[in-house]
């Protein structure tokens, strides 16, 4: 409780600063706030087990019905429920408590009071009578119907069902001490996949077997109308949805692109911990996109057509590729501080340039390997983030690597009005250029026998049938290093990834016998991404990001568009005196390179003001290339070659 004291005219003149007029004022004084938050015991919750009961069929509405059945033990006057706040994968407090709602809580039949925890809003207490045996918790999570509510996870012919979005759990344990028996009602004849083990089915009503709370928010779920499941190898599934039956069908050769990745990952990490993982995709538009990683499954979607359109949706195929590696870097291998034995103990991002940097880095190598993606395409990807750091992002002046691992609590991806000054989760893809130039300076080091591969073996190499987790620090990543190539590891991550202000990450792809050059033509990558978003990417050359209509979605930190007062929103509505497309600009933006040509004049709407804005800009078109430096097979080329059958 805050109390409150008096200061009057002159004592509070001396007590607070002489320059201040003399006032009489009411000053509270803070007492310390204790929530009661103690980090949970490494012990058994001692009702037993959970029951958990969904009913998923309310597919029109998008609402979850939820039953929790649970048991408490003789003399407990008060039971404390959690709702899990910071969610793994996500790198946040994101837990949306917001959309459960139309909580009661009952024992013996009797309606029991309940009240949030003010300093706490993810704790519900519970006030328990006499001898109640168990709790029985009801609620609904409304899943959001539109884009702007947040992650659509139910449409009318899907669902993905994450568990720790639509339960509570005991406060006071460790999650794997929590014991769940699941079970969800599912709409009529639709097929269900997921991770948990012991799944039966009658009707549309799944149960699987006993499983702790850990391993339940582990194993989400995807279920739907339309669907289909492969067989990668004896253990690996690759389980997918869609929003047609005509989505579905993929060519033999494009579905060994798959089985191939699976290889090339057994190549990179030698071991295997999980026993069995599911490759969960969705083909949708509907439901909301994702890239989630698990320890024995993946949430991934595609844009609807990526089966029956391979090659042309070439740029979206990556992201199964990354969760697959996060099964082993980040799950099974995760950094110590983020490693959390709740949902409720806050997690600390610092390493998330190993966690995700060298997942990117994986991911796309794996993506090539596999024929995943085109190996033009993924360099590309390279491209894009060689030229973005490059010239295209002055934040890097002032922010490190290191601190934008940071950025999951502090925006929690929302959008910024310049992206490029701010910076963003620049751990991802500057983390994995850094770890490029690692790869090469084994290489070069060694005379070709070694390189990342050889670390990721060490580091990640797995104990068969190890379903924990094996935590990591910042001296464990540089002591294996060392042991596979002894060089000053220590200094080179502190200097590429702690420090701001340093130059541009181009040494790997140097090293690795590849240069970055500028056309007037987009890479495939770009060409692909382009297409797909309906978009027109002028970042390098105007130095903004138009949609299909002309708007202004990004525009780049001192570029030239910045220089002329174009800002995010703005609407594009004719060029040099012609109405807007995304022709006309490309043509007007050529035209303007050549030798004393006028400035690009833009009619620009913002509001309802209208302004005619002169852009003196003569360069061209400029879209980020990786070539080889040389003739022959380079570095990088080899970095990049199937390495399952070697």
């Amino acid at each position: 409780m805050k109390k409150s004291i008096l200061f009057t005219g002159l004592a509070a003149a001396v007590l607070a600063h002489p320059a201040i007029a003399q006032i009489e004022r009411s000053a509270p004084v803070q007492t310390q706030i204790d929530n009661g938050a103690q980090l949970p015991a490494d012990t058994p919750w001692p009702g037993g087990s959970i029951k958990l009961d969904i009913d998923a069929t309310d597919t029109r509405r998008g609402v979850y019905t939820v039953k929790q059945t649970i048991p408490v033990t003789a003399g407990m006057r008060n039971l404390t429920l959690l709702f899990p706040e910071w969610l793994p994968g996500n790198h946040a407090a994101r837990g949306p408590i917001n959309l459960v709602s139309r909580f009661s809580f009952t024992a013996n039949g009797k309606p029991l009071e309940w009240k949030r925890n003010p300093l706490d809003v993810y704790q519900i207490d519970v006030a328990l009578p006499d001898g109640a045996q168990e709790v029985v918790v009801e609620f609904v999570h409304t899943s959001p119907v539109t884009g702007s509510e947040g992650r659509v996870t139910m449409t009318q012919e899907m669902l993905n069902l994450q568990w720790e979005k639509m339960s509570f759990y005991p406060a006071g344990h460790y999650t794997r001490r929590i014991a769940f028996e699941p079970t969800v009602t599912f709409p009529e004849g639709w097929q269900v996949f997921t991770a948990l083990d012991g799944m039966r089915r009658s009707g549309d009503t799944v149960t699987w077997q006993q499983v702790d709370y850990e391993t339940l928010v582990d194993s989400p779920i995807f279920a739907g109308k339309y669907s289909k499941q492969w067989s990668l190898d004896p253990v690996v599934k690759l389980d997918v949805v869609a929003d047609k039956p005509s989505l579905l069908e993929i060519k033999p050769e494009n579905l060994k692109t798959f089985e191939k990745m699976v290889d090339e990952a057994d190549a990179i990490f030698g071991e295997r911990h999980f026993d069995h993982y599911d490759i969960l995709l969705a083909l949708t538009d509907r439901m909301g996109g994702i890239g989630l990683e698990h320890q024995r499954s993946a949430e991934n979607q595609y844009e609807p057509d990526s089966f029956v359109k391979w090659d042309q949706m070439d740029w979206d195929h990556n992201v199964v590729a990354h969760e697959l590696v996060h099964s082993w870097n980040g799950k099974y291998r995760r950094p110590d501080d983020l490693w959390t034995p709740d949902y409720r103990t806050p997690m600390q991002d610092s390493l998330l340039w190993m966690y995700e940097g060298q997942t990117q880095f994986w991911g796309w190598v794996l993506a090539a390997r596999s024929g995943l993606q085109k190996k033009e395409t993924v360099l590309g990807q390279f491209a894009n983030a060689v030229a973005n750091y490059s010239e295209g992002q002055p934040g890097r002046e002032w922010r490190s690597v290191a601190d934008t691992t940071n950025d999951p609590i502090i925006n929690a991806r929302r959008p910024v009005p310049y992206s490029s000054l701010n910076r963003s989760e620049d751990y991802y893809v500057e983390g994995a250029l850094t770890w490029l130039e690692a790869d090469q300076i084994i290489r070069q080091g060694t005379g070709g026998k070694k390189g990342l591969d050889d670390f990721a073996r060490v580091f990640f190499g797995a104990k068969p049938g190890d379903m924990g987790h094996l935590t990591y620090d910042f001296a464990e990543i540089v002591r294996v290093l060392n042991g596979v190539y002894a060089y000053d590891w220590a200094t080179f991550l502190d200097t590429r990834l702690l420090k701001p202000g340093q130059p541009a990450p181009m040494n790997g792809v140097d090293m690795a016998g590849y240069k970055l050059v500028w056309k007037d033509t987009a890479n495939p990558y770009n060409a692909g991404r382009m297409a797909g978003q309906k978009y027109l990417d002028l970042y390098y050359s105007l130095g903004v990001n138009l949609d299909n209509s002309g708007k202004v979605t990004s525009t780049r930190w001192d570029g030239p568009a910045f220089n002329a007062g174009i800002v995010n929103g703005a609407q594009i509505v004719a060029v040099n005196g012609e109405a807007y497309s995304q022709d006309v600009m490309k043509e007007a933006i050529a035209a303007a390179s050549k030798d004393g040509a006028a400035p690009v004049q833009l009619l620009v709407k913002r509001g309802d003001r209208f302004d005619t804005v002169s852009i003196d800009y003569h360069l061209g078109l400029r879209y980020p290339w990786l070539e080889p430096k040389g003739k022959g097979t380079q570095a990088f080329d080899r970095l990049l070659r199937a390495r399952s059958g070697d």
